[in-house]
């Protein structure tokens, strides 16, 4: 829940120059339309969307809006939204799905928290994430989907995982995902526990790690390039 109109329009014409790599931004809903607006080559996600296509849902923003803005993503099961929402994974596969109903992508997150991580848990907290979001969509609508691994402790912390437990953890996901007829190796697993310029680079250069889920860096445009560059240079 950053932004203003002032700020965003800074930060968005200083990435006109985006090198070659997918970019996608997830802006707070009031500013879709601005980011909407501006002529640069990035592709506009929201940061949530409604499981509900229309009706009394007061509050809600549905797939169809989303879509009326050109929203080709959208974020769902970001960890914030799971503790400080209480929305559990039987409701982010069916946010999934009506972002998939629409043609949006969305950026399924899955990830484990510390005392979870201490205990030896990690797969089995994001297999019971990731069994919730399959059961809604099937194998084949699953395939389709982006997922984003951020570990919960690594999220504005300052602290984040070494690249070798990145890879471990997308090396299980993708496996996971075969075992259960999906086409893990078609699926892009991004990393989203605080992605930097200091840690880009070899996150990026890890095997299985297709991209990032970028936070506080994303709202300094010569860090969130930096990202950027670095994605393109894996």
């Amino acid at each position: 829940m950053n932004g203003g109109l002032a700020s965003n329009r800074a930060l968005l014409d200083a990435l006109r120059q985006i090198p070659g790599v997918d970019v996608v931004v997830c802006v707070p809903y009031p500013y879709l339309a601005q980011a909407h607006e501006r002529d640069i080559a990035i592709a506009l996600g929201a940061q949530d969307v409604s499981e509900f296509a229309a009706g009394a849902y007061t509050g809600e923003v549905s797939a169809a809006m989303l879509r009326e803005f050109d929203c080709s993503y959208a974020i769902v099961g970001h960890s914030e939204r799971r503790a400080l929402f209480c929305e559990d994974s039987a409701m982010v596969g069916r946010k999934a799905a009506a972002a998939l109903a629409a043609g949006i992508t969305p950026i399924v997150c899955v990830g484990e928290t510390l005392a979870e991580r201490d205990a030896d848990r990690v797969m089995d907290v994001i297999g019971a994430q990731l069994a919730a979001v399959l059961d809604v969509l099937g194998p084949a609508s699953m395939g389709r989907v982006v997922l984003a691994y951020e570990p919960v402790w690594a999220i504005g912390t300052g602290r984040s995982a070494t690249a070798r437990q990145v890879g471990e953890v997308h090396r299980a996901i993708r496996d996971w995902l075969q075992r259960r007829g999906v086409d893990g190796g078609g699926v892009r697993i991004l990393y989203g526990g605080s992605v930097k310029p200091q840690n880009a680079v070899e996150l990026f250069a890890t095997a299985d790690v297709d991209g990032g889920l970028v936070g506080g860096a994303s709202l300094v445009a010569e860090d969130f390039m930096s990202v950027c560059r670095a994605a393109a240079c894996a």
